[in-house]
C-alpha cells in the first residue's frame, strides 16, 4: 500500500490505497488498514464508505457480522451502525463509530484518517448540556439501560433541561448482564459511563435513592427519605426484581439472589471452595452455575423440567446445554423441585427435594424468574398487566399523559408479532425503548420497532437469538446439536419467528435484518438444503 500524508484545513491526515476500484461489489465488505487503524470497507450502491470496523459494545469485528442495506449487524450481540456516516442504528452499545474520508481516483481507492484520532474505535453522538433558564424537569426512575440511553438521547435532541437519574444502585448504571458471566468482575470495568460524562452532559445520577411512590395529578414523585421531587415529564424504567424463594428455609443465611454488584460479588467470595446449589435452569441460573463450576466445590442445579431451557430454547438445545455442564462436573437434578432449605445455626445446610433428594449446600442461588417493579405505583392509576408489567403504547406512553415507561418493566406491543402486548427482559430492547421514550419526549414521534436480540454465554461458548418465539410449534435445525455447532429455527403458522445458533455467526444477525426489514422467512424456505434463503 502506498502512504502520504494529507494535509486538509490544516490538519495532517495518513491516507492510504486500500483496495482497487473493482475489489468489491455492491454490498460487500472488507476489513483494511489504514496506519495502525483497522478500517470497515464498505461498497453500497457504487459508492466506497469506510467506518470503524468494531463494534462499540464489546469490540467485535463488525466484518463478520450481516451487511444489508446502508448498515451492518454486529455478529455477537445485534447492535448494528449505519455504514455511510457510523452512527448506532440499534442497540446494546451505546457510541457510534468514526467515519473516515473515502476517495476514488485512477482506478484506485483512498481512505484518509486525521492523525489525531487515528486511535479512536468509538464515537460519541454530540450533546448539549442543561441551560439554567430552562425550567423543565425530566425525571427517570431506575438506574438501568433504559434510563441511560433515554438521558442521551434526549441530550443528543437539544433538550436543555434537567435531567435526574434515580437508583437504588450504590453505582450509576453499570453493564448487568456481565454480573451473571463474570461475578468478580472489577466495579470500575462496568460501568456504561464516567461520572466526567454525566457531569459533562448535566445529567445528575441519584445512587441509593428510592422512589415509593408517584402522584401524576401533582407531577411529583416521593421518596423514601420522605422528600418529594417534581417533574415535568416522567420515564419509569425500574426493571425487574429475582423472584424469591418460596419455601421453608428461604430466609437462611447462604441462600442468595442475583440482583446488584454486590450480590454478585457476595456469591462469587461465599462459594469459593464450597458447595453452591442453584435453584432454577432460567438463563441467569445456567449462567451462575457455568461461571461456578470452577470455583465452587460442587455445583448442582434443580430444574423442574426435563431439560434446561426447554421451552424457550427447546429440549434439544436445553439437553446439549445440560451435557456441557456435565462435563465440568456440574451436577443436574430435573423434574424435580425444593421441598425446604436445611439450615444449622441459621445457615444453610442443604437442598431436599421432592423426590427425596437431599443436597449437600453451603450456599443456594435462586434463578426462578423475575417480578416487574412497580408495586410502588400503587394508587397513582398507571395501568399493569396481569403480571404488573406497565402497559405503553409503541411509542412508550403509558396511560397518563407525560409519563412514559421503557425497558423490563413494560408490557408493549411487538411489531414482529403484529403488535402483540409483550414483556421482554433483553438489555438491548430496554435500550431501545429508552431512546423511543426520550425521542417522543421531545415531540419527535417515534415508535419502537426492534427486532429482540439476545445472547447466553456458558463455559466460553456464546448463543444468540432473535425474535420471538413464544406459541412455536416446531424447531428446524442447521448444522448438528450434538456437534455444537448449529443454528435453530423456530416455527409457528408456518413461519419462522425466532432463530437461535452457536458457532454459526452472521446468521441470527441476518436473520434479524431480515426480520426488522419485515421480510417472512416461511418454513418452506427454511427446509431447503442450502441456506440461500439468508443471502436477502
Amino acid at each position: 500500500m502506498n502512504q502520504c500524508q494529507e494535509p486538509g484545513e490544516g490538519q495532517e491526515f495518513v491516507t492510504e490505497i486500500v483496495c482497487q476500484e473493482d475489489d468489491l461489489k455492491d454490498g460487500q465488505m472488507k476489513e483494511v488498514t489504514v496506519g495502525d487503524q483497522k478500517v470497515l470497507l464498505v461498497r453500497i450502491e457504487g459508492q466506497y464508505s469506510a467506518v470503524g470496523s468494531q463494534c462499540s459494545h464489546y469490540n467485535a469485528p463488525l466484518v463478520k457480522g450481516a451487511l444489508v442495506g446502508d448498515r451492518v449487524r454486529c455478529p455477537f450481540h445485534g447492535a448494528c451502525f449505519n455504514v455511510r456516516n457510523g452512527d448506532i442504528e440499534e442497540f446494546p452499545g451505546l457510541d457510534s463509530l468514526p467515519s473516515y474520508k473515502v476517495k476514488v481516483e485512477d482506478g484506485k481507492v483512498y481512505v484518509s484518517i486525521n492523525k489525531n484520532s487515528l486511535k479512536l474505535t468509538r464515537r460519541v453522538k454530540a450533546m448539549c448540556s442543561i441551560v439554567p433558564d430552562v425550567k423543565h424537569t425530566i425525571l427517570l426512575i431506575g438506574g438501568g439501560p433504559a434510563s441511560l440511553v433515554c438521558a442521551e438521547t434526549l441530550r443528543q435532541n437539544c433538550y436543555e433541561g434537567r435531567i435526574i437519574i434515580i437508583t437504588k444502585d450504590n453505582m450509576p448504571p453499570f453493564d448487568k448482564p456481565k454480573l451473571s458471566k463474570a461475578m468478580n468482575v472489577d466495579p470500575d470495568s462496568i460501568l456504561l459511563r464516567s461520572s466526567d460524562f454525566y457531569q459533562q452532559h448535566g445529567i445528575e445520577v441519584w445512587t441509593q435513592k428510592e422512589v415509593v411512590s408517584v402522584n401524576p395529578a401533582n407531577k411529583a414523585v416521593k421518596l423514601s427519605n420522605g422528600t418529594l421531587q417534581c417533574y415535568d415529564q416522567l420515564l419509569i424504567s425500574t426493571g425487574c426484581r429475582a423472584r424469591p424463594l418460596n419455601c421453608p428455609g428461604a430466609d437462611l443465611k447462604g441462600v442468595k439472589l442475583l440482583q446488584s454488584f454486590e450480590d454478585a460479588k457476595e456469591i462469587h467470595s461465599s462459594c469459593l471452595g464450597h458447595k453452591a446449589v442453584v435453584i432454577g435452569t432460567s438463563f441467569i441460573g445456567m449462567e451462575v452455575a457455568s461461571f461456578l463450576s470452577d470455583k465452587a466445590a460442587s455445583v448442582a442445579v434443580v430444574g423442574t423440567s426435563s431439560s434446561p431451557y426447554e421451552h424457550s430454547l427447546g429440549p434439544e438445545i436445553g439437553k446439549m446445554c445440560m451435557q456441557m455442564m456435565e462435563e465440568k462436573d456440574v451436577k443436574f437434578y430435573m423434574k424435580d423441585d425444593v421441598l425446604e432449605i436445611v439450615g444449622e445455626n441459621g445457615k444453610v445446610k442443604g437442598v431436599r427435594l421432592k423426590s427425596g433428594a437431599v443436597l449437600e449446600a453451603d450456599v443456594v442461588i435462586a434463578g426462578i424468574g423475575v417480578i416487574p417493579n412497580t408495586d410502588f405505583l400503587a394508587g397513582s392509576e398507571l395501568e399493569v398487566d396481569s403480571r404488573k408489567a406497565l402497559i405503553v403504547d409503541k411509542f412508550m406512553r403509558t396511560n397518563i399523559p407525560d409519563i412514559f415507561s421503557a425497558g423490563d418493566v413494560t408490557s408493549f406491543p411487538l411489531t414482529i408479532r403484529g403488535d402483540q402486548r409483550v414483556n421482554i427482559g433483553h438489555w438491548q430492547m430496554s435500550q431501545a425503548q429508552g431512546r423511543v421514550a426520550a425521542l417522543n419526549m421531545v415531540k419527535k414521534p417515534t415508535q419502537i420497532e426492534s427486532v429482540p436480540f439476545f445472547w447466553t454465554v456458558l463455559l466460553g461458548k456464546s448463543i444468540r437469538y432473535t425474535g420471538y418465539g413464544e406459541g412455536y410449534t416446531e424447531i428446524i435445525f442447521k448444522g448438528k446439536v450434538e456437534e455444537r455447532t448449529f443454528l435453530a429455527l423456530y416455527i409457528k403458522d408456518e413461519v419462522v419467528v425466532a432463530a437461535a445458533s452457536l458457532m454459526f455467526d452472521p446468521a441470527v444477525a441476518r436473520i434479524a435484518e431480515m426480520m426488522a426489514a419485515g421480510q417472512i422467512i416461511t418454513k418452506a424456505q427454511t427446509q431447503s438444503d442450502d441456506l440461500k434463503w439468508l443471502q436477502m
